[in-house]
Protein backbone atom coordinates (compact mmCIF):
# COMPACT_ATOMS: atom_id res chain seq x y z
CA UNK A 1 0.00 0.00 0.00
CA UNK A 2 1.13 3.13 -0.89
CA UNK A 3 0.10 6.95 0.83
CA UNK A 4 0.30 10.38 -0.29
CA UNK A 5 -1.10 13.54 0.94
CA UNK A 6 -1.46 16.26 -1.62
CA UNK A 7 -1.20 19.58 0.81
CA UNK A 8 -2.53 22.25 -1.75
CA UNK A 9 -5.86 20.16 -2.30
CA UNK A 10 -6.03 18.35 0.95
CA UNK A 11 -6.54 15.65 -0.45
CA UNK A 12 -5.17 11.90 1.72
CA UNK A 13 -4.53 9.06 -1.21
CA UNK A 14 -4.27 5.13 -0.16
CA UNK A 15 -3.45 3.35 -3.13
CA UNK A 16 -4.42 0.01 -2.40
CA UNK A 17 -2.86 -1.87 -5.55
CA UNK A 18 -1.65 -0.72 -9.04
CA UNK A 19 -4.94 -2.13 -10.63
CA UNK A 20 -6.83 -0.30 -13.65
CA UNK A 21 -9.12 1.87 -12.20
CA UNK A 22 -12.91 1.49 -14.14
CA UNK A 23 -14.88 3.48 -12.23
CA UNK A 24 -15.03 5.50 -8.60
CA UNK A 25 -18.28 6.09 -6.28
CA UNK A 26 -18.19 8.78 -3.71
CA UNK A 27 -18.58 7.14 0.02
CA UNK A 28 -18.83 10.62 2.35
CA UNK A 29 -15.85 12.29 2.77
CA UNK A 30 -14.34 9.64 0.61
CA UNK A 31 -14.04 8.58 -2.90
CA UNK A 32 -13.48 5.01 -4.04
CA UNK A 33 -11.96 4.19 -7.22
CA UNK A 34 -12.53 0.74 -8.15
CA UNK A 35 -11.35 -2.00 -11.15
CA UNK A 36 -14.36 -3.50 -13.24
CA UNK A 37 -13.81 -6.81 -11.18
CA UNK A 38 -15.41 -4.36 -8.42
CA UNK A 39 -12.24 -4.47 -6.54
CA UNK A 40 -10.67 -1.63 -4.64
CA UNK A 41 -7.73 0.32 -6.37
CA UNK A 42 -7.56 3.72 -4.87
CA UNK A 43 -9.13 5.65 -1.54
CA UNK A 44 -9.09 9.29 -1.92
CA UNK A 45 -10.28 11.16 1.45
CA UNK A 46 -11.23 14.60 1.04
CA UNK A 47 -10.75 17.47 3.33
CA UNK A 48 -8.26 15.34 4.59
CA UNK A 49 -6.92 17.01 7.94
CA UNK A 50 -10.31 17.72 9.20
CA UNK A 51 -11.21 13.79 8.92
CA UNK A 52 -7.91 13.14 10.49
CA UNK A 53 -8.44 15.45 13.46
CA UNK A 54 -11.94 14.25 14.01
CA UNK A 55 -10.65 11.32 13.95
CA UNK A 56 -8.18 11.58 16.46
CA UNK A 57 -10.66 13.70 18.53
CA UNK A 58 -12.92 10.44 18.64
CA UNK A 59 -10.26 7.71 19.21
CA UNK A 60 -8.90 9.81 22.31
CA UNK A 61 -12.51 9.97 23.93
CA UNK A 62 -12.93 6.23 23.53
CA UNK A 63 -12.09 3.49 26.44
CA UNK A 64 -9.37 1.15 25.36
CA UNK A 65 -10.69 -1.67 23.28
CA UNK A 66 -14.17 0.19 22.40
CA UNK A 67 -14.69 -0.34 19.12
CA UNK A 68 -15.64 3.46 17.11
CA UNK A 69 -17.88 3.43 14.21
CA UNK A 70 -17.10 6.75 12.10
Amino acid sequence: MKIKYDRGVDILMLELSDGKIDYAEEAGPMIIHFTKDNKPVLIEILDASEFISGVTKISMKTKDREAVEI
